[in-house]
Formats: C-alpha cells, sequence, structure tokens
C-alpha cells in the first residue's frame, strides 16, 4: 500500500476547523435533504460521518468542533420539539450514547492516521536505508578488496565481487553457506579465544589460512569488524581479507636464505679464524730462521768482506735488506693479525688527543721535511684506544711517504658529518695521489699501487686500518687523483659514540 499517496498533506489551523464545519453543514444538509424524501433515522451516520471526517482530515480539535456541532444541528433540526434546543431528560441519555460514540470514532480515526504516519515514517526511514544501504554494497563491490559479512552464527549475508576473485565463488554459492565450511579456514589460535576478543574490543586482527574454491590454499590478513543493534547486541560480523600469500613465500624464503646466510657467515668466520691463526703461527715461526739468515749474513758480511769483491758485497747487501723486508712484512703479518684475534677493550678516548700521539710518532720518520699540517678538532669517542691510535698511525704514515716527492707538503686531518649517525675522520694531502679504478684495491691485503722501490711498504697498513674501522662498526674508504693527492676516510656510528 502507498500511505504517501493515502495520506493528504497536513492542512493548517483555520483549514482544520473549515473542513468541521463544512462537514457537518453537508451531512445536515442531507439529512434534511433526504428526510424530505422519506428517509428517516438518517441523520446520525450522517453526522457520524462528518465526525469521523473531520477526526482523519483535521485531528482532535476539528472533531471536538464537528461532534458539537453534529449535536447542535441533531437536537435543533431532529429532536422535539423542532426547531429548539431544548433538551428533554428522555433524550439525554440519546445524546450521551451519541456524543461517546462519536468519541469513539474521533478516537479511532486519530489512532489510525497516527499509525499509518507512524507507518509511512518507518517506511520512509527504510526505504532511505536500503538506498544507503544499496550505495555501500556497490561502494564496496567496486573495490578489489575481498569483503562478506557474516552473521552470529556464520552464515554469510553478503559477499562482494573482491571476495569472489578471491576464493571463487559467486554471491549466490557463498551467501547462506557458513563461512569457516566453505573457506576451511585455519585460525592463528581456538576460535573461542578470537570470539572472546571480537565481542569485548568490537574488531580482531590476524593471518589465516583458507582454501580457494578450486583447492588451493591462501594466507589472507584477515580484519574483522563487529556490527551491533541500539542496543549493543551483536548483530554481524564485517570480514575484509587481503590476499598476503606472495608475502608469506617471499618472507619464507627470505628466512631460509639468512638461515643459509648466517650458516655460511659461521662457517666463513670458522675458516678466517683459523686462517688468521695459521698465518700468525706461520709468521711467528719464520721469525727465527730468518733472523739467523739476518745474523750470519751480517757476520759474514762483517768476517768476509776484505775476501769479497764488489759483487759479492752487493749481493751480501741484497740479502739483508731483503731480510730486513721480509721481517718488516712478518712483522705487519702479525700486527694484522693480532686485529683480528683481539679483543676490543672500549672505552671514552678523545681522538684529538690519539691525533696528537700519532703525529710524535710519524714525525720521528719525516727527517726534518717542511709539512704543513692543518688539524681540526676531533670529538670524543667510545671505542678502543690502541686500535683506533694504530688506524690513525697507519693513515698519516701514508700521508708523510706519499708526500715525500712535494717540495712543500700539505696533511690536514679533521673530521666530518657525512648523516645524522655517524662521524667521517679524514686524513687528506696533497701527495701522488692514486687512479680511482683501483680503489677497490686499496684495502686489500698485499696490495699496492706503487712498486717497493718507489714507495716502501707491505701493503697491509691500510687493511689493518679497514679491520679495526669495522670491528668498530664503521667503514673505510678513499678518494684521489694521480698526481693530486688523496683522502682517506673512515666512519664510527654514533650510536657507539657521544
Amino acid at each position: 500500500m502507498d500511505w504517501k499517496a493515502k495520506l493528504p498533506a497536513p492542512l493548517s489551523g483555520i483549514q482544520r476547523y473549515g473542513l468541521a464545519v463544512l462537514s457537518v453543514s453537508v451531512a445536515l444538509g442531507g439529512a434534511l435533504l433526504l428526510e424530505r424524501f422519506g428517509f428517516r433515522d438518517v441523520e446520525v451516520p450522517l453526522f457520524l460521518f462528518a465526525v469521523a471526517l473531520s477526526a482523519w482530515y483535521g485531528g482532535t480539535g476539528a472533531a471536538a468542533l464537528a461532534l458539537v456541532l453534529s449535536c447542535v444541528g441533531f437536537d435543533y433540526f431532529f429532536v422535539q420539539p423542532i426547531h429548539s434546543f431544548e433538551v428533554s431528560s428522555s433524550d439525554l441519555p440519546y445524546f450521551i450514547v451519541f456524543a461517546m460514540f462519536a468519541s469513539l470514532v474521533t478516537w479511532f480515526s486519530a489512532v489510525r492516521r497516527r499509525v499509518e504516519r507512524d507507518l509511512r515514517q518507518a517506511r520512509d526511514e527504510l526505504k532511505i536505508e536500503v538506498a544507503e544501504r544499496t550505495q555501500q554494497a556497490s561502494l564496496l563491490n567496486l573495490t578489489h578488496d575481498t569483503i562478506f559479512v557474516r552473521d552470529m552464527t556464520d552464515v554469510i549475508t553478503y559477499w562482494n565481487r573482491g571476495a569472489q576473485e578471491l576464493f571463487g565463488w559467486t554471491a549466490e554459492q557463498a551467501l547462506g553457506k557458513r563461512s569457516p565450511e566453505l573457506l576451511h579456514t585455519v585460525y592463528p589460535a581456538p576460535i573461542e579465544q578470537i570470539r572472546e576478543e571480537l565481542l569485548r574490543s568490537g574488531r580482531w586482527d590476524g593471518e589465516l589460512e583458507k582454501s580457494k574454491a578450486d583447492g588451493t590454499q591462501v594466507v589472507v590478513a584477515s580484519r574483522w569488524s563487529l556490527r551491533q543493534d541500539a542496543q549493543g547486541q551483536p548483530t554481524a560480523i564485517l570480514e575484509t581479507n587481503n590476499d598476503i600469500t606472495e608475502h608469506k613465500r617471499r618472507e619464507e624464503e627470505t628466512r631460509v636464505l639468512n638461515d643459509e646466510l648466517a650458516k655460511r657467515t659461521a662457517e666463513l668466520e670458522a675458516i678466517n679464524k683459523e686462517l688468521e691463526a695459521f698465518a700468525y703461527s706461520v709468521s711467528h715461526d719464520l721469525r727465527a730462521p730468518l733472523r739467523h739468515i739476518a745474523g750470519f749474513t751480517e757476520l759474514l758480511q762483517k768476517n768476509a768482506a776484505s775476501q769479497l769483491n764488489e759483487k759479492s758485497q752487493r749481493y751480501m747487501t741484497m740479502i739483508l735488506e731483503s731480510a730486513n723486508r721480509m721481517g718488516h712484512l712478518i712483522d705487519d703479518l702479525l700486527a694484522f693479525s693480532r686485529i683480528g684475534r683481539a679483543e676490543t677493550h672500549k672505552s671514552m678516548v678523545s681522538l684529538d688527543q690519539l691525533v696528537q700521539e700519532a703525529l710524535s710518532e710519524t714525525r720521528q720518520d719525516t727527517g726534518g721535511r717542511d709539512i704543513v699540517w692543518k688539524i681540526g678538532g676531533l670529538p670524543a669517542w667510545y671505542g678502543d684506544r690502541s686500535m683506533l691510535r694504530l688506524a690513525l698511525v697507519n693513515l698519516i704514515s701514508n700521508a708523510v711517504k706519499f708526500t715525500r716527492t712535494r717540495r712543500q707538503a700539505e696533511i690536514e686531518i679533521g673530521c666530518t658529518n657525512k648523516t645524522p649517525n655517524e662521524v667521517v675522520v679524514f686524513v687528506r694531502d696533497n701527495g701522488v695521489g692514486f687512479d680511482m679504478k683501483y680503489v677497490n684495491k686499496l684495502f686489500g691485503v698485499f696490495q699496492r699501487l706503487h712498486g717497493p722501490e718507489v714507495f716502501e711498504g707491505t701493503g697491509i697498513g691500510l687493511a689493518t686500518v679497514q679491520r679495526i674501522v669495522h670491528r668498530h662498526g664503521g667503514r673505510a674508504w678513499a678518494e684521489g687523483l694521480v698526481d693530486q693527492g688523496a683522502t682517506f676516510y673512515f666512519s664510527l656510528s654514533k650510536t657507539h659514540g657521544v
């Protein structure tokens, strides 16, 4: 039934009371006309109809006015004596019954009108809600996210297109089915525990395993939201799922790779330790025969010098120089091995003070050269004092050595912040520099870019610097140009300093 069509628009106050007067007037005229043609006792139904019509369209006030006018018209035109307002005691009960019956009709009409008005309002509200729900369902159907709604017994009541695309069932196939049985859901915890959390907080998030229509398994990130009625009673659960199967597969692959990497790292560390122990042992064992070679060569040179010709003496000198160079190489190799084997003893260290100590040590090898030193401010840092001092000594010694060909050598030491989390210490010189295409060779063991006849050294100093820096959680690198100097950097993490 179309209640909107049945109920008229509300009337104004004047219109309502005018309707009551008109209704009673028409009823009175009709009753008088019908009486002229011989119809008797029609006035009461007509007046009751006028009261009902006034109540229906005009409300209680119009009905009351129609009742009063009907009683007056009935008394004046139809109760003896005619055309007077006199009411006998015998007619009074009749009027009372008429008034009560008219009041009952008025009440019934008012109640009926109110009920129909409430029904119309409820219908309008329902129509608005249906329109809103339809719009929401249309919007949910546009998204590719998997969304479905189930009641508190897990029966599916809504199934969007995203759910169909992921799981393979159409809405017609899914609606009315219980989701745990349809999707073969595997929960990460007992379902009772999950429901308790859902009822307590109104939501639940977790990962679930579900089956598709073709039997394949998927892992989804599932979010449940509890819907409640006006009284706060749970009525439905909205479930949103995102397919994370590929993400979980990659996570598992990453975990396996990390486990394999950790295993290989442990193996490499063990091999490294073995190699370091071997290098240390070999280097240590080489010292004694090397000392014997150098010692006996010196004795032979001293005792037999007069018996040797110039060429033999040159051979003797070359043997001694080679033995000394071999001794330096063994010493450097032992020092390099100790860095890897030794434990770090970290404390607050003044890098400024370490630079001054390194300068005091390296200035002994400058041989009175004219070197311009530029020393910047360096912070205090948390690290192993002896290791950091050795790193600075090696870098400054390198700068002194490779500026030897310069008439005016310039060496700068300072620090700069590359990122908010680290400090970078640098040693810059204007020496012979290097070609950047060989930069990756600089920090390798026994790697040299210049021959020993040009610049002495064993090729272990920079490797030692890099190992020390790695022990402090940092990195070492270099920049340079041929014949235009070089800058060596090493970083230390600020999480280890202040």
